[in-house]
């Protein structure tokens, strides 16, 4: 006799346990970064767009072989500075510096909602979730908070918008937008890389 073995109910098992797996596996969920983007708002006047840049904007332009300028305000000739991305005194501690004031307030909020967890139930930390990124929120938006404009030459590289858009979310940045770089920028980049640092600081 020829002896065998039926694997034809193995074929039910596997899909009960596929299917099972399916229904009881949390799946990843993508994370995603907000990004606002330019209003195209008419209500808004020229004149209140240049008020808030004068006051708490701040430009940055990232350039080929992973250079990035900045500048304060409204752009002048000879204005633009050149940091770098990951060294001291560089973009990270100059966004830090300028926005100390609501990067404390968020540490704080982050500290008290820990101490909460601690005896919190699921529905409470959940509530007390939601509550913590509003008011995040909130402090981001608040008067003072600087307004980051990113641009990018035709030079620049994806990696270097990415490398800016991590520092928003380290430095707790909330008001940052992406915008095309005009013909003024690219002769301020110019100008600099012909007169050098020297210009910016008479500028000064």
């Amino acid at each position: 006799m020829n002896v065998r073995v039926d694997f034809t109910p193995m074929v039910d098992m596997m899909m009960l346990l596929i299917t099972f797996f399916m229904l009881c596996t949390s799946l990843s969920k993508p994370k995603t970064m907000e990004i606002n983007m330019p209003t195209n708002k008419d209500d808004i006047k020229e004149e209140q767009q240049n008020k808030v840049k004068a006051s708490e904007a701040i430009t940055l332009i990232f350039d080929k072989d992973n250079k990035i300028y900045y500048y304060n305000g409204i752009p002048e000739m000879g204005s633009l500075k050149e940091t770098k991305y990951d060294e001291k005194g560089g973009l990270r501690d100059m966004l830090l510096q300028r926005n100390l004031a609501a990067i404390q307030k968020v540490k704080k909020l982050r500290q008290e909602f820990a101490k909460q967890q601690v005896a919190a139930n699921a529905l409470a930390e959940e509530k007390a979730k939601a509550d913590l990124n509003r008011k995040i929120e909130e402090i981001r938006g608040e008067k003072g908070v600087p307004n980051v404009i990113i641009k990018g030459t035709d030079e620049g590289t994806y990696t270097n918008l990415i490398d800016c858009l991590d520092e928003m979310q380290i430095c707790d940045i909330g008001k940052y937008v992406i915008v095309p770089i005009d013909d003024f920028d690219k002769d301020m980049i110019e100008y600099y890389k012909k007169n050098g640092s020297k210009s910016s600081d008479d500028a000064q």
